[in-house]
């Protein structure tokens, strides 16, 4: 088994990534790229699936695959629970890593920054475009909590939809929305002979500082 893991290897040869082709700061690049990606990339690959890491109180690193639902000058806004192993983690160290990875373009983005809450209007008015199945299981599972059994969570799914029997489910008041304000952005474009191009853009005195980084 340990063979055939060593051997398993791809050249990159389809793109380049320069400097002559990059703009100073990063967010008309990632628009570009993730425009590409949703072109590119086809099922079952989802072109705003990012991997989000944080870290715990005692500085341990946890990272789990979610979908990106917002981006503009702002930053990179997902959703979750907030009583979730995120949302505490968030809460005392507010800081996260976001990673994309686009294999047919063979692409990553890596991006760095402090994380926000974003306001209850925009938590709520994405809430209500969700499908109703995913507004009521918001309400129903308690995250990243040790549950007995599927049944448990099934009963709890049953409750809450009698509690919105005769109603539109609204945002509960423990899940919305988190926003990335990124202080680095990495854009990282595969090369044959592992000689990939990485342009990092670094965030500093309110300025993007673009620098080349060693494969």
């Amino acid at each position: 088994m340990l063979h055939t893991l060593a051997d398993m290897r791809r050249d990159y040869i389809r793109d380049g990534l320069s400097e002559a082709n990059a703009p100073l700061e990063p967010f008309p690049l990632f628009q570009q790229w993730f425009a590409d990606a949703v072109k590119t990339e086809m099922p079952p690959v989802e072109p705003n699936v990012m991997t989000l890491a944080t870290v715990d109180a005692e500085g341990r690193p946890h990272a789990r695959v979610l979908l990106l639902k917002g981006l503009d000058e702002r930053g990179f806004t997902f959703f979750s629970n907030y009583d979730s192993a995120k949302g505490r983690e968030l809460m005392d160290r507010p800081y996260a890593a976001m990673t994309f990875f686009w294999p047919s373009l063979e692409r990553q983005v890596r991006i760095e920054g402090r994380v926000e809450r974003v306001s209850a209007a925009e938590s709520d008015a994405y809430f209500q475009v969700r499908p109703l199945g995913s507004r009521l299981g918001a309400w129903a599972s308690p995250q990243s909590q040790v549950i007995k059994d599927r049944a448990e969570l099934e009963d709890l799914l049953a409750s809450i939809e009698q509690r919105f029997l005769d109603q539109a489910p609204h945002c509960p008041p423990h899940w919305g929305g988190y926003r990335l304000l990124a202080e680095r952005i990495e854009f990282w474009q595969g090369r044959a002979s592992r000689l990939h191009d990485r342009l990092n853009y670094r965030l500093q005195d309110g300025q993007w500082c673009r620098e080349r980084l060693a494969p």
